[in-house]
């Protein structure tokens, strides 16, 4: 893993082969829930970058002295320090934004991603490995994240980021800033991106076999 391409590799596979959202589907409850407008969606995605990106900086620095018994507790003890900080900082900076994710923000604590990457990639490797693997998950969940929000504001309010876009003509498609939107519009993307990815195995292996 000392290669630029194993790094970069590494940084990839949160982006497009791994992707948290359309290839694992965790962290679905934000996902589902904050996704109804595109400046929630940015802000949830930035919350939960920050969050992974340093406890995997510092359960990779500790990895070594952190007990096995003990790991997963540890983990969320740094996990659940960070979110309390995202907390902190947003609610100073972004009051409304703040309110709008509510108690979303404190779930990040129990996000499967975070807690997954800390058990699988950052407490087995060292420190830039450990940053590039949270990096590239982080940015590929705040992409995810972004698609759905943008594609829910578009139809649901016709606008983005509260910008009007379509005019007063449109007449907006109420449920998809509700509930049942987070489903269609998560449903249709992964239609996509499934495809996609398919489309490329597909071009792949022809290319291997000639």
């Amino acid at each position: 893993m000392n290669t630029p391409d194993a790094h970069w590799d590494v940084f990839l596979k949160g982006l497009w082969k791994e992707n948290p959202v359309f290839v694992a589907v965790l962290g679905m409850c934000p996902t589902l829930a904050v996704t109804n407008t595109a400046i929630n969606s940015l802000a949830m995605g930035a919350a939960t970058f920050f969050v992974l990106f340093f406890s995997s900086l510092l359960v990779s620095l500790l990895r070594k002295v952190i007990a096995k018994q003990v790991r997963i507790t540890t983990y969320i003890v740094i996990i659940a320090t960070f979110v309390s900080l995202v907390d902190m900082l947003l609610a100073a900076l972004v009051p409304d934004i703040h309110k709008e994710l509510g108690a979303f923000i404190a779930l990040i604590v129990v996000n499967c991603l975070i807690l997954g990457r800390q058990e699988a990639f950052a407490a087995k490797n060292r420190v830039g490995p450990a940053l590039l693997d949270a990096a590239g998950m982080g940015l590929g969940f705040s992409m995810a994240l972004l698609m759905i929000g943008v594609v829910r504001e578009l139809l649901g309010s016709g606008s983005l980021f509260n910008i009007p876009v379509f005019g007063s003509s449109f007449e907006p498609w109420i449920v998809m800033i509700l509930p049942p939107g987070g489903f269609f519009t998560l449903g249709f993307l992964l239609l996509i991106f499934n495809a996609v990815a398919q489309r490329r195995a597909v071009a792949s292996s022809v290319t291997s076999q000639s």
